[in-house]
């Protein structure tokens, strides 16, 4: 049994779930980012007309598949791709946690990952027994890096890199030899500057200088989609990886379910539902954000995706039980890294009436009016 792993970083939380539990009104768990609305219906039809599908799936996804994300990065992300620079994924977390294993990666082999960063890159070098590094200057990413990960925006601070900065670190990245792999999951969930301009991808021309040779975009519908449920993910970029991916993928039976896929299909074909899903986070966003302000928090990046990344200036241990003790479950930021040691993590995916009874909560413990 594989041993090279923590525990699970969530299971630190039970504890302080147990307080918020016990608040009169009950808990208000503002801890996970997995979707509460209802997956849309265009989306809910194409698989129920897909359910006919007794023949294995292609590990490299159908014709259709990888056109449908071609167009869809041509529309949404202005990059210019062709179908077999496309694979399907088993939800993105799969792909992030064994892509360096499937690179080759080993021991003495450095990857790089933001300073705040998703808990999944971490797993992904330790399964290969690679070392991980945590830094955002690529003047500072050491000889022997062979992997860089980038999350744009990023979970769980919704930072978000322009171009100039995808560029550096793609410049720095060739010049070391090394992939870049830019987790990329909450590209259609911009805020401020980021709902009137497109965020912009590693495969970007401005970001590439027209070759995609050693680069990666990874992308999930879980959340502008509310597709968690169905593990929708793909990657796109260097033909070469990609094909080189979809051979050990085929040899390990990684594929995604023939129904799925037809899923993905009808869901980049559609921006109504995006959209709609949009105008529903950005008003949980507007009241939480008012009510965590409120309450004295400093608000870091939040830029973009589904998150609040805040802080008291304390430990963010301190901060985690302040929050149970008025019944409302936040995120450590200890768990992103040493970075996010005074930060505390607010997801706006609850529902309507939890996001107001957290705001209310917040609010109400200052005597504020809320």
């Amino acid at each position: 049994m594989f041993t090279g792993l923590p525990e699970y970083p969530w299971q630190k939380l039970k504890p302080y779930r147990a307080i918020a539990q016990k608040h009169e009104l009950g808990i208000i768990d503002l801890s996970v980012g997995s979707p509460v609305d209802p997956t849309p219906e265009i989306i809910q039809k194409a698989l129920d007309n897909s359910t006919n599908a007794p023949g294995y799936p292609s590990t490299f996804g159908s014709l259709e598949f990888r056109e449908a994300v071609v167009e869809w990065f041509k529309r949404r992300r202005g990059v210019t791709l062709t179908s077999d620079q496309v694979m399907p994924n088993i939800g993105s977390k799969e792909f992030i946690s064994f892509l360096p294993l499937m690179l080759g990666l080993t021991k003495g082999d450095v990857v790089i990952q933001p300073s705040v960063a998703y808990t999944a890159y971490v797993v992904g070098a330790a399964l290969c027994g690679a070392e991980i590094i945590s830094e955002d200057d690529p003047a500072n990413w050491p000889a022997n890096t062979k992997l860089v990960w980038l999350n744009s925006p990023g979970n769980p601070d919704g930072r978000v890199l322009d171009a100039v900065e995808l560029k550096a670190a793609v410049d720095r990245a060739r010049e070391l030899g090394a992939v870049v792999a830019s987790d990329e999951c909450y590209a259609e969930l911009g805020w401020g500057r980021w709902e009137s301009e497109l965020i912009p991808s590693v495969l970007d021309p401005r970001v590439s200088g027209g070759s995609d040779k050693n680069l990666l975009a990874i992308y999930s519908l879980s959340k502008q989609s509310n597709l968690a449920g169905y593990r929708a993910a793909f990657a796109a970029g260097d033909a070469d990886l990609i094909k080189g991916l979809v051979n050990l993928r085929m040899h390990s039976g990684l594929m995604m379910p023939t129904p799925v896929q037809n899923a993905v299909i009808a869901a980049l074909g559609d921006e109504a539902h995006v959209q709609a899903e949009k105008a529903i986070y950005r008003n949980r966003r507007q009241i939480l954000l008012e009510a965590v302000k409120a309450y004295g928090f400093k608000i870091a990046e939040s830029q973009a995706g589904l998150y609040l990344w805040a802080t008291l200036e304390e430990d963010c241990w301190a901060t985690v039980t302040r929050m149970a003790e008025l019944g409302i479950l936040v995120v450590p930021g200890e768990f992103y890294q040493e970075g996010g040691s005074k930060y505390v993590r607010f997801s706006i995916t609850a529902t309507d009436k939890d996001i107001a009874e957290g705001a209310a909560r917040l609010t109400n413990a200052l005597g504020l009016k809320h």
